[in-house]
């Protein structure tokens, strides 16, 4: 039987491998799409999507509770059973919808990974394909730890997945993951506890907000363990013993599930790569500006699994977007890292768009700081809301606004309106010119870039 041969091989079918795979497919060349999961990818089906629709269900009874006794006389209560199948009416159908658009387009589809066996072949389902170009999309995977008693851990995957709510949870890593599990499931009743190597969590975002972010979290019941490796995890009857060591004490933790959210790393391994000369670096696939591989130019990585990711889904829309058009006509399009707001959907939201304040200052010679806490402003009083709190960036030179970070309970929303003018490097004044709606959490945004 005659090997089966591509112009293009897609690794991967989230959101950067389908966005490649039809732009070449409507650029007539023939390709194929393989996925060792269903096909969608992790946001559709087990990440951000799934994570959002559970989200509002406890951000509404921590809503609730803010307000009892000012009008709330009952809280309401959950069906965690019928929340379940709301999430699931929407990942259910992304597989077979996936599958089936990708049919129509006339796109071959494989359901294994594949494992590279020379710079142009792989085999996938017992079968050798080759091809001209390769896409690999493959995302990232949980980080696996090297302890005792791994094989009890659960992913985040499994939280989403939870048919009722632990009488007690631990994380282990305080990424956004587990920040903002921790938040849901504690606000619904779940004794939380967060283990970190580190001294504090979150450590990309701006700490004087992610130091308020911890302590509402420790008012919200979460507890902080911080500068703790942990070591082994033990079954017992009806919980997990895991064992941490913090200043050279080994100390032990139970609860009833424990969760491994210490980071993320990319899905490359069972791929093979060395065999076609692919090189990866701890962050992904090496690839240039045209996210094409350093060592393999017929080989692009795209998404979450290329070392030039900042594993955000509206970027690996934009990767494969630069992935796809680059095979269709190599090196027409370039990815630069763009002014992407990110959000970390704890209770209350931490948001944040440009630059830091280390990185500001690095960049530019004087940076004017615009920081502080905003908790007794009416936006916040008027929800009974104890945690409200900015750090706002101006480089002092040109007066354009080059970072922002905020705290609110609307922040994943109103971090957009930075966004826009970070992109347009509007200054202070500019912006102060702009009229927006009222009482709302983004006109705030002028009283908080006062002198």
């Amino acid at each position: 039987m005659k090997n089966k041969h591509y112009d293009v091989f897609v690794i991967g079918s989230g959101i950067a491998g389908q966005t490649a795979a039809k732009i070449c497919r409507e650029n007539n060349l023939s390709v194929a799409i393989s996925d060792n999961r269903e096909f969608g990818g992790t946001c559709a089906n087990r990440g951000c999507d799934s994570k959002k629709i559970l989200l509002q269900f406890s951000e509404l009874l921590y809503q609730s509770k803010r307000l009892e006794g000012l009008g709330i006389k009952k809280l309401p209560k959950l069906n965690w059973k019928k929340v379940q199948k709301f999430r699931r009416s929407f990942s259910n159908p992304i597989p077979p919808n996936t599958e089936q658009n990708l049919k129509d387009l006339g796109i071959s589809l494989y359901h294994q990974s594949p494992k590279f066996i020379s710079k142009n072949e792989v085999e996938v389902e017992g079968k050798v394909v080759s091809a001209d170009h390769f896409i690999i999309a493959t995302g990232n995977i949980p980080r696996e730890l090297d302890i005792e008693g791994k094989e009890f851990l659960k992913v985040s995957e499994d939280v989403l997945d939870l048919k009722k709510i632990p009488k007690s949870i631990t994380f282990i890593g305080s990424g956004y993951i587990a920040m903002e599990f921790a938040c849901m499931l504690a606000t619904l009743g779940c004794q939380v506890t967060i283990i970190e190597r580190d001294k504090t969590s979150l450590a990309n975002f701006d700490q004087f907000l992610v130091n308020k972010l911890m302590t509402k979290m420790e008012r919200l019941g979460v507890k902080f363990i911080f500068n703790a490796d942990v070591t082994a995890v033990k079954e017992l009857k009806k919980n997990l013993k895991v064992s941490y060591a913090v200043n050279g004490n080994t100390e032990t933790h139970k609860s009833r599930l424990v969760i491994n959210t210490a980071g993320r790393v990319a899905a490359v391994k069972a791929l093979q790569l060395e065999n076609a000369g692919v090189e990866v670096d701890k962050d992904g696939v090496v690839v240039n500006d045209y996210l094409q591989s350093k060592s393999h130019p017929k080989v692009y990585a795209c998404g979450d699994v290329s070392n030039k990711s900042l594993a955000l889904t509206p970027l690996s829309g934009l990767q494969g977007y630069i992935a796809g058009n680059n095979v269709v006509k190599e090196k027409t399009k370039t990815f630069d890292v763009p002014c992407v707001p990110s959000t970390v959907f704890t209770t209350p939201n931490l948001s944040s768009v440009g630059y830091g304040e280390e990185e500001a200052k690095a960049r530019y010679k004087n940076i004017k700081v615009y920081q502080g806490d905003a908790s007794d402003w009416f936006n916040a009083k008027k929800e009974n809301e104890d945690t409200y709190a900015y750090t706002i960036l101006v480089n002092e030179r040109t007066d354009e606004i080059v970072g922002a970070h905020i705290l609110s309970s609307e922040a994943n929303e109103s971090i957009n309106v930075f966004a826009t003018a970070i992109y347009n490097k509007m200054t202070v004044k500019e912006f102060k010119n702009m009229i927006f709606t009222y009482p709302s959490y983004v006109i705030d945004f002028k009283s908080m870039m006062e002198n």
